[in-house]
């Protein structure tokens, strides 16, 4: 573990990391052993079932998530791409104007912090932050939701470096 985080584990099997950033719990399986030894955590299972070699597997990553998250954090970024598509928020109330006759208005979570640049010459980018990566994930995932990037033209709402395979319209196809 890292120096400044501190884990606890109670009797009902929840996981609580503590770090410099915030803190996170976890509820783990009742079949999961998770013990903390001189600054190392264990994740132990039962038996060699697959049900338990996958559960190890996830909780193990979970926690290592966690710890992450507490001591560095993550960051996701989004990029507008289309005439005329902008960002902007508002605290935590992030406006994106993707091509409908309304902006879309998104409130974003309080453990999620959102900040939205607009640079000439560049496309609008949305950066996402959180200590929580499976929130953030799934904040992400909405907010790109709400106008994929379509294969034609490659207009949309993507991943910061995604590549979107383009398909040939139907006048080259003759």
């Amino acid at each position: 573990m890292p120096k400044g985080v501190t884990i606890d584990v109670s009797p009902s099997n929840v996981v609580t990391v503590k770090g410099p950033k915030g803190e996170l719990r976890q509820q783990i399986d009742p079949d999961i052993t998770v013990k903390v030894d001189d600054g190392v955590l264990t994740v132990e299972r039962p038996t060699e079932q697959k049900r338990h070699r996958a559960m190890h597997g996830l909780y193990r990553s979970l926690i290592n998530n966690m710890v992450e998250g507490v001591t560095n954090g993550f960051v996701k970024e989004l990029e507008l791409v289309g005439v005329g598509y902008r960002a902007s928020n508002t605290g935590q109330l992030l406006e994106l104007t993707v091509g409908f006759s309304h902006p879309v208005m998104f409130a974003l979570p309080d453990e999620v912090k959102v900040e939205t640049r607009m640079e000439k010459g560049k496309n609008p980018a949305v950066r996402l932050e959180s200590i929580d990566k499976q929130l953030l994930g799934q904040v992400a995932a909405k907010i790109r939701s709400f106008r994929k990037p379509e294969p034609y033209k490659g207009k949309g709402i993507r991943y910061m470096g995604e590549e979107v395979r383009r398909k040939v319209g139907k006048a080259a196809g003759k």
